[in-house]
């Protein structure tokens, strides 16, 4: 049955700051939703604040007085997650000691979350795919199948349709979960709602810490808009804590205020390009690899200058070591433009990168990831993607 509820009052029952567009239309399509029991998946970047939109959806169905539980799917290990979601048998396998109810057995007639859900195995995703379309899941170390009732809600923030080309999540279980998608967008996409954000917290940790609460100069409310914030609202939250707790003066200017966030000249201001801001606002990945190619293109150069100088006669000496001398070339060495160029393909030169990391590095993967300046599980998918396993 539906709770007629605006959205004002959504915001204040869940605590919800913000007036933006994209933050309004989330809100409206979870209250549509609520009542069915479709399936919902949540899309957004890391620290958006997707988990409350579950609780939203829950609270206005019919399911709202059954459970409601909500899985971390990438903080379970690979090996139990089954047995987390499904049960498991007395005696399974090592370690069980006694039958376990899983959460959708735990949750029948409620709803489950599943947080970062492209990280589930594949094996995992095949039954999670039999339970959204026939209802039916078996315990681990059983053979008997059970029913379930529960509604099914999924968040991701990675790029779930590359993850499906990729062959890392299975495309009939993202278009199962995607019966309604709900796309919370980051906060650089809020600018208006970002100092909103910011004086609320700032007044939440005054009453926590029992201190005045901070603000802003005008300057500072400008700076605070325009950062790109990659950790979204989770990174405002801890930018305004620090701020609250550490420094004494309660008017924090920007200068001051640029001094917490990692990064400022990532912005969302317009800028005229020049090399020099591209290369502050560039990831560090890519920027690497600008780095490399721009490299290869000065040793070529170099290298046809050689070859150009050698066949016009003239020795290097200086690149030989003392009291030797080059090979006299031949004399018909006249055609510089037959050196071959190097790929500049990024990609290319990405997998070289990263295969010399490993190379160095006694193929540790962290400490290669750590070398190429990206991280691990970035890592990983690099060799997936480039068949390096």
């Amino acid at each position: 049955m539906w709770i007629n509820m605006d959205i004002k009052s959504i915001k204040q029952r869940f605590d919800i700051i913000g007036n933006t567009a994209g933050l309004n239309r989330a809100l409206d399509i979870a209250c549509q939703v609520a009542p069915t029991d479709l399936s919902v998946l949540i899309t957004g970047e890391s620290g958006v604040g997707k988990e409350v939109f579950p609780q939203i959806i829950h609270q206005f169905s019919s399911r709202k007085h059954g459970a409601y539980i909500a899985v971390n799917c990438g903080a379970i290990p690979e090996g139990t997650i089954e047995s987390e979601l499904f049960g498991h048998e007395k005696g399974s396998f090592t370690g069980a000691h006694d039958t376990r109810k899983g959460y959708f057995e735990v949750a029948n007639g409620g709803t489950i979350f599943l947080d970062e859900v492209a990280e589930l195995p594949l094996s995992t995703q095949v039954r999670l795919l039999r339970v959204l379309e026939s209802g039916e899941f078996i315990k681990v170390g059983s053979s008997k199948t059970q029913k379930t009732n529960v509604r099914v809600i999924a968040a991701t923030n990675v790029n779930i349709i590359q993850a499906v080309q990729n062959g890392r999540f299975r495309e009939d279980l993202y278009y199962r979960l995607n019966t309604v998608p709900i796309t919370i967008p980051p906060l650089r996409e809020r600018k208006d709602d970002t100092y909103l954000l910011f004086r609320k917290f700032a007044v939440d940790f005054s009453e926590r810490y029992h201190m005045p609460a901070i603000t802003l100069t005008p300057e500072a409310q400008e700076a605070l808009k325009n950062y790109y914030w990659p950790g979204n609202i989770r990174q405002l939250k801890n930018v305004t804590e620090q701020l609250s707790v550490i420094e004494k003066e309660r008017i924090i200017p920007v200068e001051l205020l640029t001094t917490y966030l990692p990064h400022y000249n990532i912005s969302t201001l317009p800028v005229l390009y020049d090399a020099k801001s591209e290369d502050r606002s560039m990831p560090s990945e890519r920027k690497i690899l600008y780095d490399i190619l721009f490299d290869l293109r000065n040793d070529m150069n170099n290298l046809k200058q050689i070859v150009h100088d050698l066949s016009q006669g003239r020795t290097l000496v200086n690149n030989y070591p003392q009291g030797s001398r080059p090979c006299p070339f031949p004399d018909d060495i006249t055609d510089t433009e037959e050196v071959q160029e190097e790929s500049l393909s990024i990609d290319d030169h990405e997998k070289q990168l990263i295969l010399k990391a490993l190379e160095k590095n006694d193929n540790n993967r962290k400490l290669a990831a750590k070398e190429v300046g990206i991280s691990t599980r970035t890592l990983y998918r690099k060799l997936k993607e480039y068949d390096l396993d």
